[in-house]
């Protein structure tokens, strides 16, 4: 056997196995409760692992023998390999992944509850994500773009594929769960179905030069005989969505229904081969960078955008692949919730879903836009980028009420097992998410995130790597949401505290904002040197001037929210206040001052039983 068919082979065993892990977690964690059905889920993943673990390895062998041509039984094969795994970027990557098989494999056998497979799981994508950096995706062109693909497709085949494969091994123990599981799989499975669809059509785009290298090139061919059968696996599960799980009954799951359920199976199992194949084939695209002698493009792997102007600022775009399905799958999300509750007669105010648009408008913009385009090259570009998602974005979303929507448009499960709403709510109650939302811990996070961000060697990985881009994405999203919601929001979570401490809590924030400002403006020091001092731009100030005109935006983007948002406290503040006078006003006109002639009485009380008291000498009073 050759190193190359090794390779191929070892890379279809592991994405295989990787797919029944996810599978079956996914099973323990969100379709079935605990029970047998669970526990045969948790053992099909624990022995899935084993076989992840040995893929891997074999994988990370095999490449090594093939990119160093050497031969296993060669004397210096061992330290060549290592060499390999520890100093090269795709043996790091699949060395990491292999570390987390290996991690896997042994609490696999630990899991017991929804949680535990839940916690499981974030390994799990986190090697999804370093095994979308090696292939043809690891040296294309539109790095960033390539590789968020690579991981939507692989984590929505492993979603897909694991979801089917796993339950129909367990299907025997299902019972009577068995129509609920069906159901709930295929809710997942079909947003799986479209990460496949999006980072498919993303991929081909990159790879593929044109409609004729489908038929010209082993890898369009290939590609070609993929997208067929991923179209009829889509188009079966569509009708098993429409037709057949509607009128599911239990002798249709104990008999047909998983016949029928194994040609999808089948279909997706032939994808992952082909997927295999696919990997070990030259696209027709070139997979290295064009060359680009700017400064720029090697540190960010684009070319540097044309100097800021109104219409860059407004019309410059770049899609981010995560971000950009994140958003779109919000967004579906949360229409599908307000029309659920209109289709049953409940009521959710219109001005709710136009503030959530509005956020989602502005956090695409942020993503796709100029602010992520002028960000990755000059520090006021991201100052604009950071100060956006903490303080712009979050308020229209806090406003919107997203978890309470949630709430009153998810369906409770009654069976034990855990699906959105009982995961929502387990969030919530975690004692994590009472710590952050805390308003005194979500001030101070929202203040402090920053400050150690941009002062730490944070920043400057952020922007090196991509994912730690995303997490500050996510990150700074949720501090502000935390923020604002404690102060002006209504969705669950925080003890609220009075409105004074709401504006101490406010006055405090803008004191910050003011401290780091002056810091920016006036230090001496560039942040991330090098990355901003070596950018090379050949427009626009030096980069310690433009980062002292980060600090002065930051001042201005970060004091003009917080300054409305107090008006609007010192608002609520006074209307309640108002509102609390005028009930005590209907009251005492109800009850003709009772409570307070109460209290006129008390003190009435007080007053005699302190008179004798006056009136009795001294000595008398010792007597």
């Amino acid at each position: 056997m050759t190193a190359e068919l090794l390779v191929t082979i070892a890379a279809i065993v592991r994405d295989l196995a990787l797919a029944f892990v996810v599978g079956g977690l996914l099973i323990a964690a969100a379709i079935v409760p605990q029970g047998e059905a669970a526990r045969r889920a948790v053992t099909v993943t624990m022995w899935s692992s084993v076989a992840w673990v040995l893929a891997s390895a074999a994988f990370l062998l095999a490449s090594a023998g093939v990119v160093l041509n050497t031969r296993p039984d060669d004397p210096l094969f061992g330290p060549q390999a290592w060499q390999f795994a520890t100093e090269t970027a795709l043996g790091r990557a699949q060395l990491f992944g292999a570390a987390v098989a290996v991690f896997t494999s042994l609490v696999a056998g630990l899991v017991r509850t929804p949680s535990h497979a839940a916690w499981t799981l974030a390994p799990v994508a986190w090697a999804i994500g370093w095994q979308a950096t090696t292939g043809h995706a690891g040296g294309a062109v539109n790095h960033h773009l390539a590789v968020t693909a690579m991981y939507l497709h692989l984590a929505g085949s492993a979603v897909w594929l694991g979801l089917l494969a796993v339950l129909a091994l367990v299907h025997r123990r299902l019972g009577e769960e068995a129509a609920d599981a069906m159901r709930r799989v295929s809710r997942m499975a079909i947003w799986a179905a479209w990460a496949i669809v999006v980072s498919g059509a993303v991929n081909a785009w990159l790879r593929v030069g044109g409609i004729g290298d489908f038929f010209t090139t082993a890898y369009g061919r290939l590609m070609l005989a993929k997208l067929v059968l991923m179209s009829a696996a889509i188009i079966l599960a569509a009708w098993h969505r429409r037709v057949n799980l509607p009128r599911l009954s239990a002798s249709d799951v104990k008999e047909r229904f998983w016949r029928i359920l194994w040609v999808d199976i089948a279909l997706l199992l032939v994808v992952v081969g082909i997927a295999g194949v696919l990997s070990r084939q030259a696209p027709p695209v070139p997979a290295e960078p064009v060359p680009d002698p700017s400064p720029a493009f090697l540190l960010t792997g684009y070319p540097l955008p044309p100097a800021p102007t109104l219409a860059t600022w407004l019309f410059l775009w770049r899609v981010e692949l995560a971000t950009l399905f994140v958003i779109v799958a919000a967004t579906v999300v949360y229409l599908r919730w307000w029309l659920r509750l209109r289709a049953r007669g409940d009521q959710w105010p219109v001005r709710r879903v136009v503030f959530f648009l509005l956020g989602i408008a502005v956090l695409t913009w942020v993503t796709q836009g100029a602010p992520a385009i002028y960000g990755l090259v000059t520090f006021s570009g991201h100052m604009v980028e950071h100060m956006l998602l903490v303080m712009l974005v979050p308020l229209p979303l806090t406003v919107a009420a997203p978890v309470t929507l949630a709430f009153r448009a998810l369906p409770a499960r009654t069976d034990g097992s855990r699906g959105a709403r009982e995961w929502l709510r387990a969030v919530i109650d975690s004692r994590a998410m009472r710590f952050f939302a805390h308003p005194v811990v979500a001030a101070v996070n929202f203040a402090m995130s920053m400050l150690i961000f941009y002062y730490s060697p944070i920043f400057e990985f952020a922007l090196d790597n991509h994912a730690a881009h995303l997490w500050m994405i996510l990150h700074f999203s949720l501090v502000g949401y935390f923020f604002f919601n404690a102060i002006v929001g209504t969705d669950p979570g925080p003890s609220r505290p009075g409105y004074p401490m709401r504006v101490v809590l406010l006055f405090a924030t803008m004191a910050f904002h003011a401290f780091f400002s002056v810091a920016l403006t006036s230090g001496q020091a560039l942040l991330a040197p090098r990355w901003y001092g070596l950018m090379g731009r050949t427009w626009g100030p030096d980069a310690l001037t433009d980062q002292q005109y980060g600090g002065t935006l930051a001042w201005g983007l970060g004091e003009i929210p917080v300054v409305l948002i107090a008006i609007v406290v010192l608002v609520q503040w006074r209307r309640e206040d108002s509102r609390d006078a005028k009930r005590k006003d209907r009251q005492a006109d109800r009850d003709h001052d009772a409570e307070l002639r109460r209290y006129n009485e008390m003190l009435q009380r007080i007053a005699q039983a302190d008179t004798p008291m006056r009136d009795t000498p001294s000595g008398e009073a010792e007597k």
